[in-house]
């Protein structure tokens, strides 16, 4: 992915406004985009109005370079029936913003802090949603 988000994503409809609302729409849209403080060039992540790291409202929206590394991770038991086990991960990417998601390519279990990882888009039903891959030790 390239720092700068070249092609912006759709713009909300007249309903949907603010930060939130563009994010979605960007992520069903097949893009993931992070914000960047122009003051303090300090990236934030979930999206805010404000950077929360300065107070600036001056955010512009960057495609991230989708690297990042397993924080913490658990593993939720379900039934098979119910869709079976799956991970939730804290992931640091390497802007230095940490997001919730799932590495997908691994079994729960096998999920381990340290893992390097690389971001994705998963639409389904046309939503996006930001999941993970382990770039070592994950399922071919």
């Amino acid at each position: 992915m390239s720092q700068e988000a070249s092609n912006p994503p759709p713009s909300p409809g007249p309903s949907d406004t603010g930060v939130q609302a563009f994010h979605q729409a960007a992520l069903d849209s097949g893009r993931f985009l992070i914000q960047q403080c122009k003051e303090c060039r300090k990236h934030v992540y979930f999206p805010r109005e404000i950077c929360t790291h300065c107070g600036s409202a001056k955010l512009d929206w960057v495609t991230p370079s989708g690297g990042g590394t397993v924080y913490a991770v658990t593993t939720v038991r379900r039934k098979p029936d119910a869709g079976g086990d799956y991970n939730v991960s804290l992931i640091d990417l390497d802007e230095g913003v940490r997001l919730m998601s799932r590495v997908t390519n691994l079994q729960p279990d096998a999920v381990r802090i340290g893992q390097r990882v690389k971001m994705h888009v998963q639409l389904t039903d046309g939503c996006g949603l930001v999941l993970a891959s382990a770039l070592e030790g994950g399922a071919a």
